[in-house]
């Protein structure tokens, strides 16, 4: 099974709880491509309204005594591979409380089996630093509309189902970006109305991803 919400981050939230001079400041990083870095219409780059930055601003309303940082090392265009090659260097540097890790999205041209010893690699890395994981399923495109054909379809399920099965063997937290873009297209939403572009989520798309990590963190 993946973790439990309601343990995994617990001394996370009691310590984002706690009063100067008790607390410290509590690192959030957020590796992955173009969707964390805030890329929406390509080449403009929305921070302010991509999901770090929501998590961020959600967290300081659900915490006021929080010191806490939400640090973004997501490159545009980037995959797995790339992202752990530099993982140590660029991500762990940071000495995160929390990682997110979301890139199965460009995945899709590395292939299942590249794409896995990638996120198994900054996985194990990553717990061997003692930081918390909370791994992401893909945000939809439009191979996601209702009625696409099963082959456009198929890779980005795949790797969504990849992101699962790592979280639940390494037992680490998951936000399943595309499972709530599903939800959403079940009642009868449409897949534009998340979109700002054909792979980039809106505002609206990214408020799905923050709700998921929020999870991990209740009041």
């Amino acid at each position: 099974p993946i973790a439990d919400k309601s343990t995994y981050l617990a001394d996370l939230v009691t310590l984002m709880k706690t009063e100067w001079p008790a607390n410290r400041c509590v690192n959030i990083v957020c590796h992955g491509h173009s969707v964390p870095s805030g890329y929406f219409a390509t080449p403009v780059v929305d921070s302010l309204n991509a999901y770090p930055h929501l998590l961020f601003a959600a967290l300081k309303h659900r915490y006021p005594l929080a010191v806490v940082n939400v640090i973004v090392t997501a490159i545009g265009g980037e995959n797995s591979e790339q992202g752990a090659a530099r993982f140590e260097r660029e991500v762990l540097c940071h000495r995160p409380d929390v990682l997110t890790i979301d890139y199965a999205l460009n995945d899709r041209g590395l292939g299942l089996e590249r794409a896995r010893a990638a996120w198994v690699s900054m996985i194990e890395a990553a717990l061997a630093a003692g930081v918390r994981l909370i791994l992401c399923t893909p945000t939809a495109d439009k191979t996601q509309l209702p009625g696409a054909m099963e082959e456009e379809r198929r890779p980005l399920q795949e790797h969504a189902a990849l992101v699962r099965s790592l979280a639940a063997e390494y037992e680490v937290g998951l936000a399943d970006s595309l499972a709530a873009f599903e939800r959403y297209l079940r009642a009868e939403g449409e897949l534009s109305d998340l979109m700002s572009w054909i792979n980039h989520p809106n505002r609206d798309g990214h408020q799905l991803v923050a709700t998921e990590l929020l999870r991990w963190l209740p009041m």
